[in-house]
């Protein structure tokens, strides 16, 4: 693995490759991580993956600053898992002027997480392109946990003609069912047992949640008696009408987010 810390260096290292696969990283590398990764591997000739923990996205500088860094350990994972190219940049390299205020993303973005995390998509959209027009992969590979994320960024990559395809890839999850997540190494193990039961609840609820027999309220109430500190939001949405082009067949996801102490989880099932 060549681990490049040069922005000019990379482009040159990479500059013959036709199909590059990118893993975009925050670090705190765990499992969803390795299986985008191994994705990868299995569909491009070479795999390149980023850890850059992107300031503007965190809409309180508390979350920036808990954010879990372990690098040495990542870059020992990576390392392990077949990764070809770790990249990781200075601020500078990919803000050289500051980063874009106003970008044009989906208005789904103004939904869930959107509602109270405002400019949060709009850094992410930010940050990913900047990457892409760096690195000028074939594809990039995004989670699927972070499902409005994904779709938000599907759709900025369409309507912009950028050439680069994403790949959605599925939620990993622990035994207990808790979706893997960089915050996962903030729960003690009394806080990841209510993720679990929170998770167990709804998987085992969904069908009778789409079909109304049982409403969200009622769900709400029960979630909110397990310990949590708060629910941001728990909505049933198609997702197959999230963004254009809209696909006939109806498919129905249950998001929620919610906050354990001070950490926010969020889910889709």
């Amino acid at each position: 693995m060549k681990i490049i810390s040069s922005k000019k260096k990379l482009i040159k290292i990479i500059k013959g490759e036709k199909n590059l696969g990118f893993v975009p990283t925050m670090g705190a590398i765990h499992k969803a991580h390795i299986a985008m990764i191994k994705r990868c591997n299995s569909v491009c000739n070479k795999s390149l993956v980023t850890i850059f923990i992107n300031k503007p996205q965190f809409n309180r500088k508390s979350d920036f600053r808990k954010y879990p860094r372990v690098l040495k350990k990542d870059i020992s994972v990576l390392g392990d898992h077949g990764v070809d190219y770790l990249y990781l940049p200075t601020v500078k390299q990919i803000y050289p002027t500051g980063h874009k205020k106003k970008i044009k993303i989906s208005a789904f973005s103004k939904k869930l997480c959107g509602k109270s995390r405002p400019g949060h998509f709009e850094a992410v959209v930010d940050v990913i392109d900047r990457f892409i027009k760096i690195i000028k992969p074939r594809k990039i590979f995004l989670g699927e946990k972070d499902m409005q994320q994904l779709k938000i960024v599907e759709e900025f990559i369409n309507i912009n003609k950028i050439k680069t395809k994403v790949i959605a890839c599925k939620i990993i999850r622990e035994k207990n069912g808790l979706a893997y997540s960089s915050r996962n190494f903030l729960l003690s193990p009394e806080e990841k047992k209510i993720a679990s039961n929170i998770y167990n609840l709804l998987n085992e609820k969904k069908k009778n949640l789409i079909k109304k027999k049982i409403f969200l309220k009622e769900i709400k109430n029960k979630i909110l008696k397990f310990g949590i500190n708060k629910i941001d939001y728990i909505e049933i949405l198609d997702i197959n009408k999230l963004i254009r082009p809209y696909k006939k067949i109806k498919k129905y996801k249950i998001f929620i987010a919610y906050y354990i102490g001070s950490t926010r989880l969020i889910d889709n099932i």
